[in-house]
């Protein structure tokens, strides 16, 4: 039966809720993960997704920062709101939802930017972001005969030549650096997680998610990063039947700077 996930760094869901309802009222993902919410619980827009048919609701939020949310139109059962590296940030939130013949296992992650200088001795933003890194590797991509693992997210890293607009101009810029690309690679790699968008898009062609405030033209200059993700656990990735990347979701008014990605599939 057909299921879909979508993930969308929302940059403040309070300020951007009619994009998010028209998203939803277009799109009709299964689950949608909200990342940099950027308020506290009880002030979340729930009555909001509710009305739009999302009843289902697992909120890890703080006060004007970082925050996640999953919201869904089928049950879900809260697994765990993880605080990493001790920092009293809300940067992960995981559930268990029923895709019909499937459970899945899944992870929203919010992971830091890393601030602007790629030298952790000099930068604790950078040093926070390789702590965090290091500390998902705790987070494995878990099956069995009746379930199985999804891992989506803003993960603040292009890994691959193909996920930056230049690799060479970007290979000292935060997000791109090799400690990131090379890091985030492994944890996947040794998590045994698969990278479903690239499953679907072979890697030697771009993807970008994020479209820099700073640019005139964000369409023209297409100065883009792929720093949203979705992994899954082999036993669950024969299902995947497509990946949409919404570009022109950053055309729309007042637009967060990352787009919604939607992953689809059908567990027969």
């Amino acid at each position: 039966m057909p299921f879909t996930i979508a993930t969308w760094n929302i940059n403040s869901v309070r300020l951007r809720m009619p994009l998010v309802q028209l998203f939803l009222e277009r799109h009709q993902p299964d689950v949608l993960c909200l990342q940099e919410t950027k308020c506290q619980d009880d002030q979340f827009p729930s009555a909001a997704f509710r009305k739009l048919g999302y009843e289902h609701m697992a909120i890890h939020g703080q006060k004007g920062y970082h925050g996640v949310a999953t919201v869904s139109r089928r049950p879900l059962e809260l697994v765990e709101k993880r605080e990493f590296c001790r920092m009293g940030d809300s940067r992960h939130v995981s559930v268990a939802v029923d895709a019909g013949v499937r459970k899945v296992l899944l992870h929203n992650f919010y992971v830091p930017a890393g601030g602007d200088e790629p030298d952790p001795e000099i930068n604790p933003k950078f040093r926070h972001k390789l702590d965090f890194l290091a500390e998902m590797h705790s987070v494995q991509a878990e099956e069995d005969d009746t379930m199985g693992s999804v891992l989506v997210g803003d993960l603040n890293i292009a890994p691959l030549e193909t996920d930056v607009w230049s690799h060479k101009q970007l290979l000292k810029v935060v997000s791109h650096t090799p400690v990131e690309t090379e890091g985030l690679e492994r944890l996947r790699q040794e998590g045994g997680w698969v990278d479903l968008m690239r499953q679907i898009i072979p890697p030697e062609e771009k993807i970008f998610t994020w479209w820099s405030y700073r640019a005139r033209d964000w369409d023209v200059s297409d100065r883009g990063r792929r720093l949203d993700h979705i992994w899954s656990s082999p036993n669950l990735s024969p299902a995947l039947r497509s990946i949409e990347v919404l570009r022109e979701a950053r055309g729309w008014e007042r637009p967060s700077d990352h787009v919604p990605v939607i992953a689809g599939f059908d567990f027969g």
